[in-house]
C-alpha cells in the first residue's frame, strides 16, 4: 500500500469563536492510501486545542508502514498498530481508518454505510453550528442556515452572552436549537438555572457544560437538567463511553477524536449498551470527513456534521442535502466526488 498526504488550509466562512479559542482556518492533512488498483480517501483536520499539527501528523505518517496488512483489513489490528506507534494524535490515525474504509468499499464495491449496517433512511437531522459572535453577525449566520435548508441550528455558549445570543436567534427563527458551552460554565446552580431557561427557549440539549474533569458537577447537573447533558471534551476515545454513564445522558462521538470509523463504531456499539444516546459530531472537515461521520449517522440519535457549509474552499463536492438531512449516495467507499472543473 502507498500512503500519499498533503497539507491542505481550510478557510472558514466565518471567524469561529468558542468559549476559549477563535480561528478563521484549520489546518489539514489530507491523504490517499492506494492499494489494488483503487484509492482510498481520508482526512485529519486538526484544530490547535486538541494538539495536533502539520508537524505532528507529518512526524507520525514517517513511522506508518501498512504494508503488513492487506485486503480485507483487519481494523482492529491496524488501530491497535497505530496506538503502538505513538500515544494520542488521534486526527492523524482518523485520515489513515477514514481512508482504508473508503479503500474498502471501493475494493469490495460497496458504499460504506453498508459496512456497518446503517441506513440511509434513518439518518438524523444535521445541525448548522453558529460560534460566538456579535448579533449583526449571528443573524448573517442564521439566514445562511435558512438558506442552506437547515431545520436544527447549534450554538456555541460559554461567555456571559449566553442569554443575547440565544435572543438574537429567536428574533430570527424559531427552529429547534442545540447549545454546546465548551466547558465554559463554571457555577453548577447558575448552570442549572440557565438549562431551565435554554428549555423554555426551544433547546433540545447542551453539550459539555462545564470543565471536563469536573465530574461531580457535571453528573450533579445531568440529575437535574430537564434537557440532556452530552459529554463533548470529556468523551474521546473507546474507554472514556463507561466513564461517561452517571455523568452525562449521553456523549458526543467525533472521528478526529475516535482515531476514525472502526472505533465510532465501537463507542456507538458501547454507548448503546450503557444507556447513553449519542451525538455525532465533527470539526472543521472536507466532504471526507463529513461523509465519514454521515456513514455512522444513521446509528445515532442526533448529528452535527456541518463542515462543507462553515467553509469556503472544500475542495470536494457538498454531499447531496435535503430538509436538514443528507441523503447518501450508493457508490462505493464513502462516495466523496470531485468538484467539476
Amino acid at each position: 500500500m502507498k500512503i500519499t498526504a498533503k497539507a491542505f488550509e481550510l478557510q472558514l466562512k466565518y471567524p469561529f469563536t468558542i468559549t476559549k479559542f477563535s480561528r478563521t482556518s484549520t489546518p489539514l492533512m489530507l491523504l490517499e492510501i492506494q492499494d489494488e488498483g483503487f484509492t482510498g480517501l481520508g482526512e485529519a483536520s486538526m484544530v490547535p486545542y486538541m494538539g495536533e499539527s502539520l508537524e505532528t501528523a507529518t512526524d507520525f505518517l514517517k513511522k506508518v508502514d501498512l504494508s503488513g496488512f492487506s485486503f480485507p483489513f483487519n481494523m482492529e489490528e491496524i488501530i491497535t498498530y497505530l496506538d503502538d506507534l505513538a500515544p494520542g494524535q488521534p486526527a492523524i490515525k482518523a485520515a489513515i481508518d477514514i481512508a482504508l474504509h473508503d479503500l474498502s468499499g471501493k475494493i469490495s464495491d460497496q458504499p460504506c454505510y453498508q459496512m456497518f449496517g446503517s441506513s440511509p433512511d434513518l439518518m438524523p437531522l444535521t445541525t448548522f453550528t453558529i460560534g460566538i459572535d456579535i448579533p449583526e453577525v449571528i443573524i448573517k449566520k442564521v439566514n445562511d442556515a435558512l438558506a442552506d435548508d437547515f431545520r436544527l441550528i447549534k450554538i456555541k455558549l460559554g461567555r456571559d452572552t449566553d442569554k443575547l445570543l440565544i435572543e438574537t436567534i429567536r428574533s430570527v427563527t424559531d427552529l429547534p436549537l442545540y447549545v454546546d458551552a465548551n466547558q465554559g460554565w463554571t457555577d453548577r446552580n447558575e448552570g442549572l438555572e440557565m438549562a431551565h431557561w435554554l428549555k423554555e427557549q426551544g433547546v433540545l440539549l447542551i453539550e459539555q457544560p462545564m470543565l471536563k474533569d469536573d465530574i461531580d458537577g457535571n453528573a450533579w447537573l445531568t440529575e437535574r437538567s430537564p434537557i440532556p447533558i452530552i459529554g463533548d471534551e470529556a468523551v474521546q476515545r473507546l474507554a472514556d463511553v463507561t466513564k461517561a454513564k452517571g455523568v452525562y445522558h449521553g456523549i458526543n462521538i467525533k472521528l478526529m477524536k475516535s482515531a476514525g470509523m472502526y472505533e465510532g463504531f465501537k463507542m456507538i456499539e458501547a454507548a448503546r449498551k450503557n444507556n447513553l444516546k449519542i451525538l455525532i459530531g465533527c470539526m472543521s472537515e472536507t466532504s471526507i470527513g463529513t461523509l465519514a461521520g454521515a456513514a455512522l449517522a444513521p446509528l445515532c440519535d442526533w448529528a452535527d456534521l456541518d463542515g462543507p457549509f462553515l467553509t469556503s474552499n472544500n475542495p470536494y463536492q457538498t454531499p447531496k442535502f435535503k430538509k436538514g438531512r443528507y441523503i447518501l449516495n450508493h457508490k462505493p467507499g464513502l462516495g466523496v466526488e470531485l468538484k467539476s472543473s
